[in-house]
């Protein structure tokens, strides 16, 4: 007896599946909204490039190659009026650079420490912390900025009364704080200072090598090695040693006041000193909510075993609760680096010169060039802002619960 079996057929593909097959169907979705995206660039560019044809200008970048003209009052690069565009387009990114640097690491150190202080048993400590975060948060960044450059220019001395050598505002013989900013020690590098930097540069990785270590005994043991000290140690002698070996070859050149200002040294300027101190303590506010929200996520069962075993509540804070709440601090944190990043721009409300200074502001006015500066501008800023995301992404991925 023959069995028999049904069998259907394969039917061919039709195009009436691109839109009614599940499987199809958000394929077709996304690349019909990426033709739109692409036709609607294409005519904007065309549109473009047709306007600027008719006016008598053309769509390019050779401009950068011309002489700037302007004087840029904070920077870290040589530069001079000499020099050209792209040129001073660099130095206003590299100042752009220098404050998201220190804003992102000084808000880090203010949003964390804010943080835990919200959550503290001290009832004074913990509503003042919340007078600074919710003061900070509702009011605009604009404000703060402009506020901490008047109390920059109104508070400080005039350079002209360090004259008397007994000013207050002198701190240890080597920095100045006056309304025209702050004076600091300039690191002067002479022949062997090189192999001081190579020395501390292989300290600081055997401090990394010694953490990762000590990290993996712990585990392993549980037995806590003193990483503070032996990274200090690492840290330190190393390089005192290779300094006084080759000579001292690095060494601090003081601000010296002479005549009607201070020379010498490396002058911060009010203006970054300010923007500096506003963007960290706005996002710092920011911050603090993240941190708070993420050690509220773990749970208070996590701080009582730990203090069942007789842990201090600082090594409780520090080993058990902050470890645990990185995975829901971390990713906030991202956000915030990249909006003190792009909050940076507001430096042109006093004087500071940052990209949107020199080439979205001096550099767009004395070419013309609208269009090929702000298309730079963005495309600088995005770049930062993707550098920032990547990085913030791999870090995320590193802290963030691992199941087995």
């Amino acid at each position: 007896m023959t069995a028999m079996t049904d069998t259907q057929p394969d039917e061919g593909f039709r195009l009436s599946q691109l839109i009614y097959d599940t499987r199809y169907r958000s394929i077709t979705i996304q690349i019909i909204a990426l033709i739109c995206v692409l036709v609607g660039i294409g005519w904007l560019v065309n549109n473009a490039v047709t306007n600027l044809a008719e006016a008598g200008q053309d769509f390019n970048f050779d401009f950068l190659g011309n002489v700037a003209g302007y004087d840029i009052n904070q920077k870290i690069i040589d530069y001079d009026s000499q020099m050209t565009h792209g040129r001073a387009t660099l130095v206003g990114l590299l100042n752009t650079l220098l404050v998201a640097v220190l804003g992102c690491i000084t808000c880090t150190i203010i949003g964390v420490t804010m943080g835990v202080l919200r959550l503290s048993n001290n009832w004074i400590v913990q509503k003042l912390a919340t007078v600074y975060v919710e003061g900070f948060r509702n009011v605009p960044v604009l404000l703060w900025i402009v506020l901490t450059m008047g109390v920059m220019i109104k508070i400080p001395p005039d350079p002209r009364q360090f004259r008397s050598g007994d000013a207050s505002m002198m701190l240890w013989d080597s920095v100045a704080i006056t309304n025209r900013g702050v004076y600091v020690p300039r690191i002067m590098y002479e022949s062997g200072s090189a192999i001081v930097v190579g020395v501390l540069l292989l300290s600081i990785a055997a401090i990394f090598g010694f953490r990762h270590y000590a990290r993996k005994q712990q585990e392993a043991t549980g037995k806590i090695l003193p990483v503070l000290w032996v990274s200090l140690g690492l840290l330190f002698i190393p390089a005192i040693l290779a300094q006084v070996v080759m000579g001292s070859p690095i060494g601090l050149q003081n601000p010296y006041f002479r005549g009607f200002n201070f020379t010498d040294g490396v002058h911060l300027r009010n203006s970054l000193i300010a923007l500096w101190l506003a963007l960290s303590l706005y996002t710092g506010a920011f911050v603090a909510e993240n941190v708070r929200a993420g050690i509220l996520a773990v749970s208070k069962g996590q701080s009582e075993a730990a203090a069942s075993l007789g842990i201090r509540p600082s090594r409780i804070m520090n080993l058990v609760v902050l470890p645990q709440a990185m995975r829901v601090i971390v990713p906030p944190m991202i956000s915030n680096y990249m909006n003190l990043t792009k909050n940076s721009s507001l430096a042109l409300a006093i004087g500071y010169m940052d990209l949107t200074g020199t080439l979205g502001n001096i550099t767009r006015n004395q070419t013309g060039r609208e269009m090929e500066c702000v298309i730079m501008l963005m495309a600088i800023y995005l770049c930062l802002s993707l550098s920032i995301s990547a990085v913030g992404n791999w870090y995320n991925n590193s802290v963030k619960l691992k199941e087995r």
